[in-house]
């Protein structure tokens, strides 16, 4: 399987991936835990159905210390005992930002509120801009089907 597109060999398709990645760099270096970055950037991967994503998410988790149960159990995390209350906070707004067209008005305020309880404006900052961040990803790699499975931990730098 080939990419529609060479993503990384494109001159402006490099451009705004660079840029990208430098606001991916910004979260990554916040408050918000990196273990509830990476389940955020997992479950939206799943929404998304992005397999190149997930490659990279799964593994980057697992090298960091998640467990694989954790990382299992992602999918349902409404019904699994293994994540915190600010855990399933962030996830279900992670849903809700990842699934706007299908609900009724974006994020609920009961969402927000919930989130806001576990995570102080910095992290809450963070956390809206690695949900948009990672949807954007998932959408340059869904669109030019980026292959997945071959991602080795760090190869990003």
């Amino acid at each position: 399987m080939e990419a529609r597109l060479n993503l990384f060999g494109n001159a402006v398709a490099g451009k705004v991936l660079r840029h990208v990645n430098s606001a991916g760099k910004v979260v990554a270096d916040s408050a918000l835990p990196v273990s509830t970055q990476e389940l955020v950037k997992i479950r939206a991967s799943q929404i998304n159905g992005c397999g190149f994503c997930l490659d990279m998410h799964t593994k980057d988790a697992a090298h960091a210390g998640e467990t694989s149960l954790r990382l299992n159990l992602i999918a349902a995390w409404r019904e699994a005992t293994v994540f915190t209350d600010a855990e399933r906070a962030a996830l279900e707004l992670a849903e809700e930002g990842t699934r706007l067209a299908d609900g009724a008005g974006g994020v609920s305020e009961e969402v927000w509120a919930n989130a806001a309880k576990h995570y102080d404006e910095e992290q809450l900052a963070a956390l809206v801009s690695v949900i948009a961040i990672i949807n954007a990803y998932n959408r340059f790699n869904v669109i030019v089907q980026q292959p997945a499975g071959s991602y080795e931990v760090g190869m990003f730098g």
